[in-house]
């Protein structure tokens, strides 16, 4: 429930409220397994829709799309709620979006390569440093000649035109090796594989549209269908992590609201980080801690504290505990870490607590005026009012009809991007290379027409030739002597006439 005060979260000592004001300060629900971090994550989801603040959920078990229909009447709700004492408690659905990247199980949610970029896309490659360089060296290729990297059909037609002319990259880029090229090509055939190909193109999806409100002003619940993408962690990683730095790059700066424009939870945590390069986790931490100042929260659901890196857990100032099993010594550790995070309560062994808690239990600590935490309190959560569990496929294939983004991004769009001109690019090349050749068989085949023709007219102007020369010396013989001398002068004119004459 919400009223004046807040968001209701459960009951300790008093009632504990979250401060919308404050909820994009970010948080974060922690617990083993089993101990009710989805039921949390469900109340603050149904708490934020109901003061008009839009919600992002990936639903990693599949069991969040209940939040869409009311809940069912139960005695151990009714016991909880007389508990907790909520005057006002009823079942009620909430207006609930389901995306799924394969566009399978909800509305496709697409992104173009470029959106994506290189170091994003390097990291869901898993590509070593000098993969990576070659891998923005096609990015900035495509930017100098204005084409759109949409699809991975347009990345890997740049690929292969970078390896086919590799030296032409050379002295304007930098060296190109077909050996990095090759294994970058390997990986997006895995990328592929793993369905991400639906992912990458257009419509691509506006983010205002996970940021709208639904039937009674209450913000829209956006739901990803995750319990398939969750096989591919790093595809599920990098999409959220995608969708952050999208938020955090687009929207303008609001300063301090009395709520936030959108919250983000992020389940799973630890898969954004584990393996991640420096670089991406130094990402991470810029997004965490300035997007606030966009009006979005974030909150991460995981395991283990120890999961979320020191530099991140210190922008988390709402924090849900839910119990911990110290089995090993990384388990005494994160047990420790947990209880030193919260403001301490001189009635609670919270270190001891936090191993003693049962299911629905949590310690809880949230931001209050000036942004301070509130004592910790170990707390009855209170039971959500929607349905706990999955809708049917029946009542999922409803939601999606009746959705108002249906038919908006149901059917991919392919428009003319680095594929198709590059595509034109090599046919007239193609095309101009068969030209010149044609042109050329016709100049060898003009030339050896007009030596045939020429050879015989050679052939006479040289026997000619050979007459005329006996012909002179017979003249000129006979000119010198001293009896014919006028009469060889007007024979050698005569023939020297008549030969430059028929020349």
């Amino acid at each position: 429930m919400s009223d004046q005060s807040g968001i209701l979260i459960g009951k300790g000592e008093e009632k504990v409220f979250l401060n919308p004001r404050f909820a994009n300060r970010h948080g974060l629900i922690a617990g083993a397994t089993g101990t009710g971090k989805t039921i949390s994550l469900q109340v603050l989801a149904e708490g934020f829709s109901r003061i008009g603040v839009p919600v992002f959920m990936a639903d990693i078990k599949g069991d969040l799309t209940g939040i869409s229909k009311p809940g069912n009447p139960n005695p151990k709700v009714d016991e909880r709620v007389a508990k907790i004492g909520i005057d006002d408690f009823r079942f009620e659905g909430y207006p609930t979006v389901i995306w799924d990247l394969s566009g399978e199980r909800g509305h496709p949610v697409r992104a173009t390569v470029s959106d994506m970029g290189p170091l994003l896309l390097a990291r869901l490659l898993d590509l070593n440093d000098t993969q990576e360089g070659v891998l923005n060296i096609a990015f900035k290729y495509a930017d100098d000649k204005g084409m759109l990297l949409l699809d991975m059909k347009d990345l890997r037609s740049v690929l292969q035109y970078m390896s086919e002319n590799a030296k032409e990259f050379q002295g304007a880029y930098g060296n190109v090796s077909s050996a990095s090229i090759g294994a970058i090509q390997r990986q997006l055939l895995v990328l592929e594989q793993q369905g991400a190909e639906s992912f990458f193109g257009e419509p691509a999806l506006d983010l205002w549209d996970f940021m709208r409100t639904g039937t009674g002003g209450f913000g829209n619940v956006n739901i990803l269908a995750a319990d398939k993408l969750i096989n591919t962690p790093r595809l599920y990683a990098t999409f959220l992590l995608w969708l952050l730095s999208e938020l955090f790059e687009n929207l303008p700066e609001v300063g301090d609201m009395d709520k936030p424009r959108l919250v983000f939870f992020f389940d799973e945590a630890h898969l954004l980080f584990d393996d991640a390069p420096k670089a991406l986790v130094d990402k991470v931490e810029q997004v965490v801690k300035l997007i606030r100042s966009k009006g979005v929260g974030i909150y991460f659901i995981t395991q283990n504290p120890l999961d979320v890196p020191e530099a991140v857990l210190g922008q988390l100032g709402n924090r849900i505990q839910h119990a911990l099993r110290a089995f090993t010594p990384r388990d005494q550790k994160a047990v420790r870490t947990a209880a030193d995070t919260f403001r301490q309560n001189p009635n609670l062994d919270t270190a001891e607590t936090i191993m003693q808690m049962g299911v629905g239990e949590a310690l809880v600590s949230v931001l209050e005026d000036k942004g301070i935490p509130t004592i910790v309190q170990r707390t009855m959560i209170r039971p959500p009012q929607s349905r706990i569990g999955p809708i049917t496929d029946a009542e999922r294939a409803d939601a999606i009809r009746t959705s108002p983004f249906a038919g908006r991004y149901d059917k991919m769009v392919d428009r003319e991007s680095a594929y198709e001109l590059l595509q034109k690019r090599t046919a007239e090349a193609a095309a101009e290379a068969a030209t010149q050749e044609a042109a050329e068989v016709e100049r060898k085949s003009v030339r050896r027409y007009s030596e045939r023709e020429t050879a015989p007219a050679r052939e006479q102007e040289s026997m000619l030739g050979s007459i005329g020369e006996t012909v002179l010396k017979n003249a000129v013989r006979a000119a010198t002597s001293s009896v014919g001398r006028r009469l060889g002068t007007q024979i050698v004119r005569g023939l020297l006439g008549s030969l430059f004459k028929g020349r």
